[in-house]
C-alpha cells in the first residue's frame, strides 16, 4: 500500500528542518510539548534561505527533496569546512573534498606565521558526482598541542585554492580557578540611574568609577556589574533600553562625562560658560525621583561634543585618536558610516541645511567613539586601582535593533526575516519578542566568526569579566517569522562548541571572568557544556529548589560554578519584591492572564518557604527576625524590611557560589521595577527608572554609604575571606 502523500510531505518537511537546525518540537516550561506548526517551519526556513520559492508559493514534496538534495551536494563539493574550531589538546578530524583522484594539499598557518602539516586519516566516503563532476573526500587530523589563538587552513588541489578559519579554544577557561579557591562579592546596578550632583540628569562614565570606588570600599566589592553600555542611535530620540542596541561592539556616547573630555578647557571663555549654564539645568534633575528623560540629556551633550569636535588637538591627543582607529579597523568605520547616514537622512528632510559628506561626518561619530573608549578605560582603571580584582564587569546583550548599525553592517551574517524571542512561560504567559534580528548559524560560521570575535574583544577591552545575557542563545535561540507572535515561534540550534569556545578563547586571552545568565527552558547538559569550559552558570534566590529535599534550594546545594544572587534586573527590587510588586505591575498592565490572588497566594507560600529556609540556617541571627517561623504569615506580618533584606543577602553571601552579588537597589531599599519583560515604553518607563531609597527619594552617590540600609546590608553581602 503506497505511503499517503501527507505523510511523505510531513517527513520531508520535518527532515528539511531538522537537517537546519530547526526544532520541529519542543518541551515549554510547563512540561509540555509543543509540536511546531508546518507554517513555522517554512518560514523559518525561508529565513534561513533555504530555496522554497516565494513567500506565497504553495511548497510541495518535490520542493522539499530538492532543498534536501541541493544541501547533501553543497556538502559534497565544499573543499573546505566553513571554518575548523577545536580545543587545545584535541586531535580534531576534518573533512575536504577535491576533485577525484587529485592530490590534496593542506596546511596550517598559525598566528605567528609557522607552517604545520596535519595527518591524513582513512576516509572511505565514495565520490560523489555533482552536475557532471567527481567529488572525492579525503579527512585530515590537527597535530597535538596547538596554541591558542586564530589560524588558517589552507587547501591546495586541481582547480581548488581556498582557505578556512582554524580556531583553536581553551578546554577550560583559568580566570575561574580564582574565585572557585576564594570567592568574592560584587554589586550590580544600573549606571544610568545612578547619579552624583555633576551628573547630567542621569549616570555616566565618571558615575561609574565613582561608584566603583564606593562599593570597593565600604562593601568589599572585587566587581561591579552593569547594565550593557551599548551604542543606542547616534542621536535622539534613542532608545531606552540597554537591551535593544544599534550596535553590541561599539559604546553609548550618551554616558560621555562633558567635563572628562580634554578639549573642553580649549573652549573660549563664552562658550565654556554656555556649557556650564547647560550643565547646571540638568544637575537640577539629579535629586528628582522622576523618571529619567534620555533625549534632551543627549541632544545637550552632543551639541557640546560637536563644538569640542571642531576644536584642534594637540599632537599627543591627535596620535591617540589615529592609533584608536587603526586598532578598531573597518568595524569602526562602518558603524561610524551608518550613525553619518542616519544624520544626513534627517538633514534631507530639512531643505534649509546642506548636506554633509558622509566620511566628514563619519569621523565625527569615530571621535564620539575614541572619548567613550578613554572614558570606560578610566573607570575600570579606577576600580582595579580602589582593590577590585576584577572591576567592571560588561553585559552583553542578546541581540541588536531591527533597524540599527549591527542589522545593516552584519546583514550578512544574520537572518532579518525572523525575530528572537521567548515561548510563552509562567512569568510571561504571552511569550516574548524581542524584535532582534539572529546570528545565521551557517553564515556566521562561513565569515569564520569574526563578527563574533571582533564584538568580543571590544567589550572585554575595558572589563575585568562579562556576563553573556541569555547565555542558552550560543546553543539555540528561540526564532520566530518577524511580525508574528511567540506562540507561532520554535528553536533553531547553534554550534555552540564554536560560540562557547571563542567566548573562552577571548574571556581567557584579557583575563576576564564568565558568567552566563543560564535561567530558562533549557537542556540540563548545557550547563555541565558551560561548567566545563570553566564558565559560571546564574543563580537566583527566588528560583531556585533544592534537587534532594524539595523546596527551595538548600544553601549548600548552590552551584560553586555560578555567580549568585537574589534578584535580577528583570524583578523588582528586594524590598518591592517581598511585597509583591511583581505581580500587582503585571495585573496593572494587563500581562498576566491568570488569576493575580492566586498568583499572590502561590508566590506569598514560596517566598515563607525560602525565608523559613534561610531562618534554618541561621541568616535572620541578631535581628528581631531571629527565631521565628513564616509559615501561613501575610506580606505585612513578616516583619522589618531591613532585617528581611539582611537574611537574604546573608544567606547567598553563604553560598559555595564563587561570585555573589548585591544589587546596588537592596542596598538603598528601592522598591520600584526597572524593567518589566515583555512591555514597552507606551505601557511602562523601562530603563528610566532613577535610584531611590525605599521613601521614593533620589540618592546620589555622595549620600549612597550614608543610606539607612547601605551599611547592614552590604555587611550582610560580604563573602568569607581566604588566604
Amino acid at each position: 500500500m503506497a505511503e499517503s502523500p501527507l505523510v511523505t510531505y510531513h517527513d520531508a518537511l520535518r527532515e528539511l528542518a531538522t537537517v537546519h537546525g530547526v526544532a520541529t518540537e519542543y518541551w515549554a516550561s510547563s512540561g509540555e510539548q509543543v509540536i511546531v506548526s508546518e507554517d513555522t517551519l517554512l518560514k523559518i526556513l525561508r529565513a534561513l534561505g533555504v530555496e522554497l520559492g516565494e513567500a506565497d508559493t504553495p511548497v510541495d514534496e518535490a520542493m522539499l527533496r530538492a532543498a534536501l538534495k541541493h544541501r547533501e551536494e553543497l556538502a559534497a563539493t565544499r573543499p573546505l569546512p566553513a571554518c575548523v574550531v577545536a580545543v587545545a589538546g584535541e586531535q580534531k578530524s576534518f573533512s575536504v573534498h577535491v576533485h577525484d583522484g587529485a592530490p590534496a594539499e593542506v596546511r596550517i598557518i598559525l598566528e605567528d606565521g609557522e607552517i604545520l602539516s596535519p595527518t591524513q586519516v582513512e576516509n572511505w566516503t565514495p565520490p560523489r558526482e555533482v552536475d557532471g563532476v567527481v567529488w572525492g573526500e579525503a579527512s585530515f587530523q590537527l597535530p597535538a598541542e596547538l596554541p591558542l589563538g586564530w589560524h588558517r587552513i589552507q587547501l591546495e588541489s586541481e582547480g581548488v585554492d581556498t582557505e578556512c578559519g582554524l580556531i583553536i579554544t581553551p578546554a577550560r577557561l583559568s580566570t575561574t580557578d580564582r574565585y572557585l579557591a576564594s570567592p568574592a562579592t560584587g554589586v550590580m546596578a544600573q549606571i544610568y540611574s545612578v547619579r552624583s550632583r555633576d551628573s547630567w540628569g542621569m549616570g555616566d562614565f565618571h558615575d561609574l568609577g565613582s561608584l566603583a570606588e564606593i562599593v570597593a570600599e565600604k562593601a568589599e566589592a572585587d566587581f561591579l556589574l552593569i547594565n550593557p553600555m551599548h551604542a543606542a542611535e547616534p542621536f535622539p530620540p534613542a532608545e531606552d533600553s540597554p537591551y535593544l542596541p544599534t550596535t553590541r561592539r561599539f559604546i553609548n556616547p550618551i554616558y560621555l562625562r562633558i567635563e572628562d573630555v580634554p578639549e573642553l578647557v580649549m573652549l573660549d571663555k563664552a562658550l565654556r560658560a554656555e556649557v556650564e549654564e547647560l550643565a547646571r539645568g540638568f544637575r537640577e534633575l539629579n535629586s528628582s525621583a522622576e523618571i529619567i528623560e534620555r533625549n534632551p540629556v543627549y541632544e545637550a551633550k552632543l551639541q557640546v561634543l560637536r563644538e569640542l569636535y571642531a576644536l584642534p588637538r594637540t599632537r599627543e591627543r591627535a596620535e591617540a585618536y589615529l592609533a584608536f582607529k587603526k586598532r578598531e579597523g573597518q568595524g569602526l568605520v562602518d558603524f561610524a558610516r551608518w550613525c553619518a547616514q542616519q544624520e544626513i537622512n534627517v538633514q534631507e528632510f530639512s531643505a534649509h541645511q546642506i548636506t554633509p559628506e558622509v566620511d566628514e561626518l563619519a569621523d565625527f561619530y569615530m571621535w564620539l567613539q575614541f572619548l567613550c573608549d578613554e572614558q570606560l578605560a578610566a573607570a575600570q582603571r579606577r576600580a582595579i586601582e580602589a582593590g577590585m580584582s576584577i572591576g567592571v564587569m560588561a553585559d552583553l546583550a542578546v541581540g541588536v535593533h531591527p533597524g540599527g548599525a549591527d542589522a545593516n553592517n552584519l546583514v550578512e551574517v544574520l537572518a532579518p526575516d525572523a525575530s528572537v524571542g521567548a515561548p510563552p512561560d509562567p512569568y510571561n504567559q504571552q511569550g516574548q519578542d524581542w524584535s532582534q534580528p539572529p546570528w545565521h548559524p551557517e553564515k556566521l560560521a562561513e565569515a569564520g566568526y569574526l563578527p563574533w570575535r571582533n564584538l568580543l574583544r571590544t567589550v572585554l577591552r575595558h572589563s575585568g569579566g562579562i556576563r553573556v545575557d541569555h547565555i542558552l542563545g550560543l546553543f539555540r535561540l528561540f526564532w520566530m517569522p518577524r511580525m508574528q507572535p511567540p506562540s507561532t515561534g520554535t528553536y533553531v540550534t547553534y554550534d555552540h562548541e564554536a560560540l562557547v569556545g571563542i567566548l573562552a578563547l577571548e574571556a581567557e586571552r584579557a583575563g576576564a571572568v564568565v558568567v552566563g545568565e543560564d535561567m530558562g527552558t533549557f537542556e540540563p547538559w548545557v550547563q555541565d557544556v558551560l561548567a566545563e569550559r570553566g564558565i559560571m552558570g546564574t543563580s537566583i534566590l527566588w528560583f531556585e529548589h533544592s534537587p534532594s529535599i524539595g523546596g527551595p534550594r538548600q544553601q549548600g546545594e548552590y552551584r560553586p560554578l555560578a555567580l549568585s544572587s537574589v534578584n535580577t534586573h528583570d524583578l523588582p527590587p528586594s524590598a518591592g519584591y517581598l511585597e509583591g510588586e511583581h505581580i500587582e505591575l503585571r495585573e496593572r498592565l494587563g500581562v498576566l492572564t491568570t488569576d493575580a490572588a492566586d498568583e499572590d497566594a502561590e508566590d506569598l507560600t514560596w517566598q515563607n518557604e525560602i525565608l523559613d529556609r534561610i531562618a534554618d540556617n541561621g541568616g535572620f541571627r541578631g535581628t528581631e527576625l531571629e527565631g521565628r517561623s513564616f509559615k501561613g504569615a501575610q506580606r505585612d506580618e513578616r516583619g522589618k524590611t531591613r532585617d528581611l533584606l539582611v537574611g537574604l543577602h546573608r544567606h547567598i553571601a553563604g553560598t559555595p557560589s564563587a561570585l555573589t552579588c548585591t544589587s546596588l537597589v537592596d542596598l538603598v531599599g528601592d522598591r520600584r521595577t526597572q524593567n518589566q519583560p515583555g512591555t514597552t515604553k507606551d505601557l511602562y518607563p523601562n530603563w528610566c527608572v532613577p535610584l531611590c531609597d525605599g521613601e521614593g527619594t533620589a540618592v546620589l552617590l555622595e549620600d549612597l554609604a550614608e543610606a539607612e540600609l547601605f551599611a547592614p546590608v552590604a555587611e550582610a553581602s560580604k563573602r568569607p575571606r581566604k588566604n
